[in-house]
């Protein structure tokens, strides 16, 4: 049967389709994001005071002054319980699907994406979802894939987790899956982990969805290089970033196709250095250290993602899931995204203690810096 998803475009051609219509392959050199919105703390496991709520009405405030900001995507946390500690870190949490598309109706030019755990959402159903949001948002859809490390998440779906690396091969049968229903009618699939029989799916996307992936282990690279367009990295150290941007380059050449890179991390930016020290000292100072050592303790066991980095890598999750902190003045800040840039990072994803306010200072006082600086249009 005739593929009703538009995949027959040459690379070339759904490339410019992109460039024209979907927010990230937009000509700013930086791409600019929101991450973790959707959940209790944002990305900050602290105590520190702050106006932000995980709501759907707060998270619509947030979303609209990004999205007047011309900021290029919305990237939620996806996430079914609780890290524990004092704050119950992420325990209050709004449903990633139900999220974006939520997103994508109060907004009119910033992509949504959701935030798919591959073990408990079976494929056709993802495929159905991504689907129906990609016609609510006209193309400002995409699908972030997570293969699952947070055991107790898993287990709570009466689930085995299983070995790290087993589950990327899980994730790549199940991306198979979603891309055969995107594509095909009556289609069969029989594997390791799923079984289709005559396979529907009506509406179909319009063009492909935007896949992203944060996989950084050996495992993660290969998946994000055969598969997706972006890889979020998570960066030590900028010779590290570098190292990560031309490995994953080089995988995906080797597949005779392009994966950008991008990553996340904190901002904290006022008027002086000090200023903007103190409130990153502040948000550490407060810092729920029992959610913390549970995460390290669960990713050193469940994830290669951050096994190099993860002893050192306390108060970089404290103040924003491990991300790259970005602590200074306008200026400064401005400075070390250029940098980052010039390493070959094409977009970063921010998270700040409080969110709507801290956006505003940013529009303010950021952006045009980075306008001056090439970074954007």
């Amino acid at each position: 049967m005739t593929s009703l998803l538009d995949s027959t475009l040459h690379p070339d051609d759904l490339r410019q389709w992109r460039q024209d219509h979907v927010p990230v392959y937009n000509r700013n050199r930086l791409k600019l994001g929101i991450f973790g919105m959707n959940c209790s703390n944002g990305c900050t496991i602290t105590h520190a005071a702050t106006t932000f709520e995980p709501t759907y009405e707060h998270n619509v405030k947030i979303a609209q002054l990004a999205d007047d900001l011309g900021f290029e995507m919305l990237v939620p946390v996806g996430r079914w319980r609780h890290f524990g500690g004092t704050t119950q870190f992420n325990g209050v949490n709004l449903e990633v699907f139900t999220w974006a598309t939520a997103m994508a109706c109060n907004t009119k030019q910033i992509m949504t994406f959701a935030t798919s755990h591959v073990p408990v959402v079976h494929p056709l159903f993802a495929a159905k979802q991504a689907a129906t949001i990609d016609q609510i948002a006209q193309g400002r859809f995409g699908l972030n894939i997570v293969c699952g490390w947070f055991r107790p998440e898993i287990e709570m779906f009466g689930m085995e987790q299983l070995p790290h690396e087993e589950r990327y091969g899980m994730a790549q049968e199940w991306l198979d899956v979603i891309r055969l229903a995107w594509q095909e009618q009556d289609f069969n699939h029989t594997g390791k982990h799923y079984r289709v029989k005559n396979g529907f799916l009506a509406p179909k996307p319009q063009h492909p969805p935007v896949l992203i992936n944060a996989g950084n282990s050996e495992e993660g690279r290969e998946f994000s290089a055969r598969n997706v367009d972006f890889n979020f990295v998570t960066m030590a150290t900028k010779e590290q970033a570098q190292g990560l941007v031309t490995d994953i380059h080089r995988r995906a050449q080797g597949y005779g196709r392009d994966c950008g890179v991008m990553s996340y991390g904190l901002i904290c930016c006022g008027d002086t250095e000090a200023e903007a020290r103190a409130h990153y000292e502040r948000i550490i100072a407060e810092g729920d250290w029992a959610a913390v050592h549970n995460i390290m303790d669960l990713l050193g066991m469940e994830s290669s993602s951050f096994n190099e980095q993860i002893k050192n890598f306390g108060e970089r999750f404290i103040a924003g899931w491990g991300g790259y902190p970005l602590v200074g003045t306008p200026e400064q800040v401005v400075a070390m995204m250029v940098e980052l840039r010039d390493l070959g990072i094409e977009g970063f994803i921010l998270s700040w203690l409080d969110y709507y306010e801290e956006l505003k200072y940013f529009g303010e006082r950021v952006l045009p810096l980075m306008k001056q600086a090439g970074l954007r249009a």
